[in-house]
């Protein structure tokens, strides 16, 4: 079965978040997934989502591994796995150093052991064990949950290159993409797969239904700005658009932002953001799908077509059945 989620919180007002989500129940949408940069938190929305949306399942996409400590990470995964009890994935990654020591003040240091070593204390921790382990990036000692889950949730990892896939494979449920085009997903999808056949691939799909000018230009400033971080930045490297980024990420580096963002090739714009017609956009869906995704997400870009027109536009009773 090929599920069909939907990012949270919607652009828009907190007013309107309840009716979207029931929206989206109506339209067909499977999931919700939230993530945590520098708005609200990926577990609220979450929670709140449940209250009125019980048939959806919920996921995070993604929380960082370095922002909350082991003990506090369990407890914030078990509250929402109790809540739901079978339908929470819970994804984990290692985030950015933009987010993790910029905005956090904590060191950005062994990202892929940080995220293994995370992963590893919470099977532990989630079953109610009682946790007393010394992992390569923290202690733990004496820690156990007072709170477990009765149904343990999906457990899958944010990953981008090759140590971090194949950690998706060997010890999670699946993985989260990210940045990546629809024929990207055949590359780094197999790496997952070699863990068993019934991993979970799940991949946030920045989309908005528009062939506006206006929202190409905001396509175009969007993929500036993230792929200039660091991590993206090898990451493109990695699924071979290293040429084609080069000479906008050495005007952003000379801190020429306009140069940098007249610098970003077309097809990278087309290849990372779903845009166009919605029979264009469910076309390039699709092919997601296509390649391997089973859980596509939407990122709704709200590049001057309101939520609600989107939802409907998007809606997975409008996508063509898997071939």
């Amino acid at each position: 079965m090929t599920r069909y989620g939907m990012s949270i919180p919607l652009p828009g007002g907190q007013q309107d978040q309840r009716r979207w989500t029931e929206k989206l129940v109506e339209l067909g949408y499977t999931d919700v997934w939230s993530s945590e940069t520098a708005g609200v938190d990926a577990f609220t929305p979450l929670a709140r989502a449940n209250e009125w949306a019980p048939q959806l399942r919920l996921g995070t996409a993604v929380v960082p591994a370095f922002t909350r400590g082991p003990g506090l990470m369990a407890q914030c995964v078990a509250t929402i796995a109790d809540l739901a009890p079978g339908r929470f994935a819970f994804g984990l990654g290692a985030s950015s150093n933009v987010i993790v020591e910029r905005w956090n003040a904590q060191p950005f240091d062994r990202p892929f052991s940080r995220t293994r070593d995370m992963l590893r204390f919470l099977r532990e921790a989630l079953t109610g064990a009682k946790v007393t382990r010394t992992y390569d990036t923290f202690e733990v000692s004496g820690f156990r949950l007072a709170l477990v889950p009765e149904v343990q949730p999906r457990l899958l990892v944010a990953a981008l290159r090759e140590r971090m896939l194949e950690l998706a494979g060997s010890e999670a449920d699946g993985v989260i993409l990210n940045w990546l085009s629809a024929e990207d997903v055949a590359t780094v999808a197999p790496r997952v797969l070699a863990g068993g056949a019934d991993k979970e691939i799940a991949c946030r799909i920045f989309v908005c239904p528009s062939t506006s000018d206006e929202a190409r230009a905001a396509a175009r400033q969007w993929v500036t700005t993230y792929l200039n971080v660091p991590v993206y930045a090898d990451y493109q490297r990695f699924l071979g658009r290293g040429d084609l980024l080069a000479p906008m990420q050495a005007h952003w580096d000379a801190g020429d932002r306009k140069a940098a963002l007249d610098a970003v090739p077309d097809e990278v714009v087309d290849d990372l953001v779903v845009l166009g017609t919605p029979d264009q956009c469910r076309t390039h869906i699709q092919r997601y799908v296509d390649h391997g995704v089973t859980t596509p997400m939407l990122a709704l870009m709200p590049w001057g077509v309101s939520v609600d027109d989107a939802i409907e536009l998007l809606a997975p009773a409008a996508v063509p059945s898997p071939t």
